[in-house]
């Protein structure tokens, strides 16, 4: 049975997302705030996450962060009115894996649940690795799951972006379509309308540095890795 822990500090709506979870099969825990969810994670390691932003003392941002220092393979979820894109390029930044806005459709969110606990089943760990390989002058550790960029600091990969990463180096050249990306790294029950895909784009292209332009975005198409 997959253990969902979460944090939503409205009362009402942490015990139908309780009752909602328990009615199909998960074992759940809901959390009040930040530090409640922190000290239930540090007593036992769910297999999914999912995050108000918004709470009392600790945001669901700085539970993130502190999540992922210790646990890069956690499912972290946010579940949130904040969804501008600067609050996705943040959230994104920290390692969550994906937003789900409010108001939602509860078949929504277990949809995005359950394609997000069967990534997870099936994603890449360091000692799955398939050693280094470049793009541009940035050199890609994927054991470590780590980029290092010529007289810049090592910058760490998320999951996500280093599958990502894999596939660009895989198919030089080639236009990939933005279904074909969310298909080949998230699978192909993910929901193609969410913006998760481009706002990884830009960390990518971020944690790469000058290399970064060699991801090309191709208006109307999707993106391509320069040959």
């Amino acid at each position: 049975m997959k253990y969902i822990l979460f944090a939503e500090d409205d009362e009402t709506l942490r015990n139908g997302l309780v009752a909602t979870f328990e009615s199909e099969g998960y074992e759940t825990l809901g959390c009040k705030d930040g530090e409640e969810v922190l000290a239930a994670f540090r007593n036992r390691r769910p297999d999914l996450l999912l995050l108000d932003v918004m709470m009392p003392g600790k945001s669901g941002y700085d539970v993130c962060a502190e999540v992922r220092r210790t646990d890069p393979y956690l499912p972290i979820l946010f579940l949130t009115a904040k969804t501008s894109e600067a609050d996705c390029v943040i959230g994104l930044g920290l390692g969550a894996d994906d937003f789900i806005a409010k108001p939602f459709r509860v078949r929504e969110l277990l949809a995005r649940v359950s394609a997000a606990l069967r990534r997870s089943d099936v994603a890449p760990r360091p000692t799955d690795g398939d050693g280094t390989f470049r793009i541009g002058d940035t050199l890609i550790d994927a054991n470590r799951f780590i980029v290092h960029s010529p007289g810049e600091p090592e910058q760490a990969l998320t999951v996500r972006e280093l599958g990502l990463l894999k596939t660009f180096a895989a198919n030089p050249g080639k236009v990939l379509t933005r279904d074909a990306l969310l298909d080949a790294v998230w699978g192909e029950e993910y929901f193609a309308a969410s913006r998760t895909l481009d706002q990884h784009i830009l960390q990518i292209r971020r944690k790469l540095g000058t290399s970064g332009a060699h991801i090309e975005t191709i208006r109307g198409a999707g993106y391509r890795l320069k040959a």
